[in-house]
C-alpha cells in the first residue's frame, strides 16, 4: 500500500522536518485520520508550500524572507485567488477594505487635526483635491469657532485659499466677510470672471450690510457695474420683500387690535384702554410700526382721508410732546426699505412747525435708509442742515437718522458734522449722548470698559473672555458701580456664535438669577433675549414668563421686551397667548402694559415675515451693524424708566438695523421671481461624516419665495436648475442645469 502523509504535520505542533517525509502507513485510531484523505493532492501540495514559506521567513537570510513573503502575499498571483483558501481570502478582503478606507476616505478631519497639532497647517494646500475639499474646509470652519486666536484666522485664511483654488467663490466669500478683509473680497471678484455669479456675490454683501464700492478692476463694463452696485446697496430689498407678502397673501394692513385680541379675554383688560391713554397711543404708535414694517400701508399713518391733513395728522395729534416724534418716526418704519416712497410721505412734515413733529420725520427719514445706500444720499442731504438747530429734540431726531441711515459705513462727512458736538461742552448731555451713539454706529469709563470689550469679542464665543466677564459679575459693588449690567449683556454677545455656548451661557444666567445682585437680576432676562433672539426656545420662553411676574418690576419690564425679542417676527402662538394674559394681568400698570404691548408688536413683527437675529449665511456671519442696533436698545432696556419708559422712547427704532426679511426667494439671470420647489427642513450639523449625509431632516416642499425659521435650511427639489450660492437665503440666483432631462 502506497504511504499517506503523516496527520500530524497538519498542526502548529508538528516538527518542522515532518513537512517533507514520507511516513508510515496512517494509524486507524487516529481522530484526523478522515481529514486527512480529503485533502486533494493539490492542497497537500499547498499546504506544504506554506509550511515551507514559514520556515524561510524566519531564516536569517533577507533574501529568503523576502522571496517567502512575496510568494506567500504581496506579489500575487495571476491564477485562481479560491487557492489561496477561502478564510485566508475573506480576511485579506476585509484588511484590504479597511486599508482603502483609511486611505482614500473620511479621513480628511483626522489630517486637519494631526497637522494643526504640528502647526503645519500649509500643507493641507498641496494635498486637497476636488474630491475632498468641501469636507476639508467645512471642517475647518467649525473648527475655527474652538480655536484660540490668532490660529482661528489663520485656519480661516487656509480655507479661503483653498476655496480659491477650486474657484468655489461664493464660499470664499463668505470667509472674506468673516474675516472683515476687503482685499480677499476684492480678490473673489477679481478673479471670477462670469457676471451672473458676480450679482449673487452682491447679493451676499447686500445682506451682510456693509458698505462695499465696486471699481473698474472688479467689473469692468460701466453699465454692469452700476447694475451690480444697485444690488449692493440693496436697492431691491423692497422689491423682494413685497414679492414675499403678496404670495404669502398678507398684504393687507393691521392695526394693533388685531394684535391686541382683547376680545379673548376677560372683561378687564378692555378697560386697560383707558388707563393713561397718551401712553397706550404711543404703545400702538409702536405695535403699528413694527407689524406693517416695510408693507408702505396701514391703518392709522397712511390711510387717504378726506381732509387735507389726512389721518395721519390725526393720529399725530392723538400723542402728546415726546410721543409725536414716535408717532411721525413710525412712517419711516412703514416705509421701510422703499426710499422714494418714504420720503415722499414724509415730506409734509418738514414743513411743520411743531418741534416734536419735525425731529420725527428727521428721524423716519433714517429708518427708511436703513441699510439701503444711494449715490445722491438723500438722507444726509435732508438731515444734515438740521443738526446744528437750536432745538434739542430736533437735533437728536437728525442726529440719530443719519446714526441709522449710515451704520456700518464710516463716512467721514458725517464724523466731520457729528465730532464737534461732542468736544462742546455746553451742549445738552441728550444731544452728545446720541452724537457719541451715532458715531459709534457709523464707526462700529468701566461701564464703557465692559461694552467695549463685550462688542470686540462679540460673537467669538471667546471662552476666556467668558470667564473675564464672569468674575465681573461675581464681585460685590460699591455704591455708585454700574458695570455689571453691561458685563451681563457682554457675556451673551460673546457666548451667542453657537449652539453649545448658548446652551452653556443659559445655565450660568439661570445660577445668576439664583445668587446674583439686584443690578445682575434686571440684566439677565435682557442677555437671554439676546441669546435666543427671534428663535424662540421654550425652556428660556418658560424663564421669561416666570420672570415677567416678579417682585421687582424692573425685572419683569426686561422679561417681558425680552419675551418679544425670542419671539420678535415668528407670530409664535404661544408667545402671543403668554403676552396677552399679562396684557390682562397688568391691566392698572401703565408702564408694564407699554412693554406688553411693545412685546406683542415685535412678535408680530412685519406679519411674521422679519427677523431681528444677527447672524446669517447659516449662522455663519454675524452683520455687524445688526448687533450695534440690537445692543443698543438693551443698554437702553438696562434703564427703562428714564429711557423706554420716558422721553426717549424712539431708541426702539434702533431695532431697525437688525430688521431683515426671514426669506428665500429665487431670481432667474435676469433677476425676476422665479418659482421652483424646494424643501425646507431643520438643518443637520453634517460636518466630519462620513459619505453624503442629508443636511436637513423633517423637511416640508414648498414653492419659493419661503419663510425660513431659526434653524432651518433650503435645498432646491428639482435639478433643473442650479444655484449661484451653496447657501438658499435671502436672494439666489438660479441657472439652468444643462444636464437635466425632462422624465
Amino acid at each position: 500500500m502506497a504511504p499517506t502523509p503523516d496527520p500530524n504535520s497538519v498542526g502548529g505542533g508538528a516538527r518542522k522536518d515532518e513537512a517533507s517525509v514520507k511516513v508510515p502507513s496512517k494509524d486507524p485510531k487516529k481522530k484526523d485520520d478522515k481529514k486527512e484523505d480529503d485533502l486533494s493532492e493539490e492542497d497537500l501540495e499547498l499546504k506544504q508550500n506554506l509550511e515551507l514559506y514559514v520556515e524561510r521567513v524566519q531564516d536569517p537570510n533577507p533574501d529568503l524572507q523576502r522571496a517567502a513573503l512575496e510568494s506567500m502575499r504581496l506579489i500575487g498571483t495571476e491564477g485562481d485567488i479560491g487557492s489561496w483558501g477561502h478564510e485566508y481570502v475573506r480576511n485579506l478582503a476585509g484588511e484590504i477594505a479597511q486599508e482603502y478606507t483609511k486611505r482614500q476616505h473620511n479621513a480628511e478631519t483626522e489630517a486637519v487635526d494631526l497637522l494643526m497639532d504640528v502647526e503645519d497647517l500649509d500643507l493641507l494646500l498641496e494635498h486637497v483635491d476636488k474630491t475632498n475639499f468641501k469636507r476639508t474646509c467645512n471642517y475647518l470652519t467649525s473648527a475655527a469657532k474652538y480655536l484660540p486666536g490668532p490660529d482661528d484666522m489663520l485656519v480661516l485664511d487656509i480655507s479661503y485659499m483653498i476655496y480659491m483654488t477650486f474657484e468655489e467663490y461664493p464660499n470664499a466669500l463668505q470667509i472674506a466677510l468673516f474675516l472683515d478683509n476687503t482685499q480677499y473680497v476684492k480678490q473673489v471678484f477679481t478673479s471670477c470672471a462670469d457676471l451672473l455669479r458676480k450679482k449673487q456675490f452682491c447679493y451676499m454683501i447686500a445682506r451682510h450690510g456693509i458698505t462695499f464700492e465696486l471699481d473698474d478692476e472688479m467689473v469692468a463694463d460701466e453699465d454692469d457695474r452700476e447694475a451690480l452696485q444697485d444690488i449692493v446697496n440693496n436697492t431691491k430689498l423692497s422689491e423682494g420683500y413685497l414679492t414675499l407678502a403678496r404670495d404669502i397673501e398678507v398684504m393687507e394692513a393691521k392695526t394693533p387690535e388685531d394684535i391686541y385680541k382683547a376680545h379673548l379675554l376677560d372683561g378687564r383688560a378692555s378697560s386697560g384702554a383707558s388707563v393713561d391713554s397718551a401712553r397706550q397711543n404711543l404703545a400702538a404708535t409702536f405695535v403699528n410700526a413694527f407689524v406693517n414694517a416695510g408693507f408702505g400701508q396701514d391703518k392709522l399713518m397712511t390711510v387717504p382721508s378726506d381732509s387735507t391733513t389726512g389721518s395721519s395728522g390725526n393720529w399725530l395729534f392723538k400723542n402728546k410732546e415726546h410721543g409725536k416724534i414716535s408717532a411721525a418716526a413710525s412712517l419711516g418704519m412703514i416705509q421701510l426699505w422703499d426710499v422714494e416712497a418714504g420720503l415722499a410721505q414724509l415730506d409734509k412734515y418738514f414743513h411743520s412747525n411743531d418741534n416734536p413733529i419735525l425731529s420725527g420725520a428727521l428721524l423716519g427719514v433714517g429708518i427708511v435708509n436703513s441699510g439701503i445706500k444711494s449715490d445722491c444720499d438723500p438722507a444726509l442731504a435732508l438731515l444734515g442742515d438740521y443738526v446744528d438747530k437750536e432745538d434739542s429734540s430736533v437735533r437728536i431726531g437728525a442726529i440719530m437718522g443719519l446714526g441709522i441711515a449710515y451704520a456700518g459705513s464710516q463716512n467721514d462727512q458725517i464724523r466731520s458734522k457729528l465730532s464737534p458736538i461732542l468736544n462742546d461742552a455746553k451742549e445738552p448731555l441728550d444731544v452728545i449722548a446720541f452724537a457719541s451713539l451715532s458715531l459709534g454706529m457709523i464707526y462700529i469709563r468701566k461701564y464703557c470698559d465692559m461694552t467695549l470689550l463685550s462688542c470686540a469679542y462679540a460673537g467669538t464665543g471667546n471662552v476666556l473672555k467668558v470667564q473675564d466677564l464672569l468674575a465681573q459679575c461675581g464681585e460685590h459693588l460699591e455704591k455708585g458701580d454700574i458695570h455689571q449690567g453691561p458685563a451681563v449683556l457682554g457675556l451673551a454677545m460673546v457666548a451667542m456664535s453657537e449652539e453649545l455656548g448658548i446652551d452653556m451661557e443659559i445655565r450660568s444666567l439661570e445660577r445668576m438669577l439664583q445668587y446674583g445682585e439686584q443690578n445682575i437680576r434686571r440684566a439677565v432676562p435682557l442677555a437671554l433675549g439676546l441669546l435666543c433672539i427671534s428663535n424662540p426656545k421654550v425652556t428660556v420662553m418658560d424663564t421669561l414668563s416666570r420672570l415677567s411676574h416678579d417682585t421687582d418690576s424692573e425685572v419683569a419690564m426686561a422679561a417681558i421686551i425680552s419675551l418679544g425679542l425670542i419671539g420678535a417676527g415668528t407670530n409664535n402662538a404661544r408667545l402671543a397667548g403668554m403676552l396677552r394674559n399679562l396684557s390682562s394681568y397688568y391691566y392698572k400698570d401703565a408702564s408694564l402694559l407699554f412693554c406688553v404691548r411693545i412685546a406683542q408688536g415685535l412678535v408680530h413683527m412685519g406679519k411674521g415675515l422679519l427677523t431681528l437675529t444677527p447672524f446669517h449665511s447659516e449662522r455663519f456671519l454675524l452683520s455687524p451693524t445688526a448687533l450695534a442696533g440690537i445692543v443698543t436698545l438693551l443698554h437702553a432696556c438696562l434703564d427703562m424708566k428714564p429711557i423706554i419708559l420716558g422721553k426717549y422712547h424712539y431708541v426702539l427704532y434702533f431695532l431697525v438695523l437688525a430688521m431683515q426679511p426671514r426669506m428665500m426667494l429665487t431670481v432667474d439671470k435676469d433677476l425676476k421671481p422665479l418659482s421652483v420647489p424646494v424643501r425646507v427642513g431643520q438643518a443637520v450639523d453634517v460636518v466630519g461624516q462620513a459619505g453624503r449625509p442629508k443636511t436637513i431632516t423633517g423637511f416640508q416642499t414648498h414653492s419659493t419665495p419661503v419663510l425660513l425659521a431659526a434653524g432651518e435650511r433650503a435645498e432646491l427639489a428639482t435639478d433643473k436648475y442650479i444655484p449661484l450660492s451653496p447657501i438658499l437665503e435671502g436672494f439666489i440666483i438660479l441657472e439652468e442645469n444643462p444636464d437635466y432631462r425632462e422624465e
